[in-house]
């Protein structure tokens, strides 16, 4: 019984690879017959296994998808990198609980050896938290989403503003893009004609889903990440101001991130920087780490006063 057991974990753990397996090269592995192969893939399939089998001289087994989750085995480094996973997912807004009850039942029956290299992971890395907790987002919704976006059927969906008025949008959804402690849904707005980014929590969908669409080349040449982060980041902007920066578009759009702002090309050798903060005194500090000369081309009175007020700070500091 002990090695019918043993074999039988040894099988799962090669069926689970992604590829077929003949029946003589699960025996020559097992050492055992073809015939003994047959007899314990019928009881793997008495667990709960759904093992497919194709016949013919390319014919093989496969592990297959069933109606519910068997029982998985894991090796050392992918059990690791599972709760790995899980542990930053425990913070991440809309899967908290699940990602927590996942992460529970694994690590009670994670060795001790691979507990150890998990708790040395945990104990020399930091992770920055986030500055507010982010808004509940319910997991069937993302998963309602993703399964829009994959299918690439329109979507109508009642939109809460942050002043707690309601729109009705209709949409094409693309992409899910988590951002900091929010969720995000990227899609084309049909009404408008043009891309849009939606927080998921304000979302209310209408059922049923409408017609599929075709696919769109994304924004931003298919970053939407970036596309996301310059859209979250503008939108919280207390003060903006367009800069001519001393430095090539291509130059400064690699030393900027797109929370910073956006570039573009004024000629070979200036380039205009669209960017903001929430304060004039970020804004200016923002200015001074270009590390180049600038004009500021539009902007609040706010922030000429108070570069001013630097720019004749720092020549104090310099005077002696």
């Amino acid at each position: 019984m002990i090695e019918t057991s043993a074999r039988l974990l040894k099988l799962l753990t090669l069926l689970q690879s992604p590829r077929d397996w003949t029946g003589a090269e699960l025996a020559e592995k097992l050492q055992v017959s073809p015939r003994t192969v047959r007899t314990d893939v019928e009881r793997l399939r008495s667990l709960g296994y759904p093992v497919d089998a194709t016949r013919g001289s390319v014919g093989g087994y496969r592990l297959g998808a069933g109606a519910a989750l068997p029982p998985l085995l894991l090796d050392d480094d992918e059990a690791v990198a599972v709760v790995i996973g899980l542990r930053k997912a425990a913070g991440l807004a809309g899967v908290e609980e699940m990602s927590l009850r996942a992460l529970t039942k694994l690590e009670q029956v994670l060795p001790s050896r691979l507990r150890r290299r998990v708790n040395t992971l945990a104990n020399y890395t930091v992770q920055v938290p986030a500055d507010v907790p982010g808004p509940v987002v319910d997991p069937e919704l993302l998963s309602q989403l993703a399964g829009l976006c994959r299918d690439r059927e329109q979507l109508r969906f009642d939109y809460l503003s942050h002043d707690g008025s309601a729109t009705l949008r209709r949409v094409e959804p693309h992409r899910l893009v988590n951002w900091g402690r929010r969720w995000y849904l990227v899609a084309f707005d049909l009404e408008r004609d043009d891309w849009r980014t939606f927080r998921v929590d304000r979302v209310q969908p209408r059922i049923p889903t409408g017609p599929r669409f075709a696919t769109r080349e994304l924004p931003d040449g298919g970053d939407v990440a970036a596309y996301v982060s310059r859209g979250v980041s503008g939108a919280a902007w207390r003060y903006r101001a367009s800069v001519e920066v001393a430095v090539p578009a291509s130059v400064l759009a690699e030393q900027l991130t797109a929370a910073v702002g956006a570039v573009e090309p004024i000629d070979e050798q200036w380039s205009l920087l669209q960017t903001g903060a929430d304060s004039v005194q970020a804004l200016a500090v923002h200015l001074s780490l270009l590390d180049a000369d600038f004009v500021v081309r539009e902007g609040p009175p706010e922030l000429t006063a108070y570069l001013e007020r630097l720019a004749e700070r720092y020549r104090r500091a310099t005077s002696s």
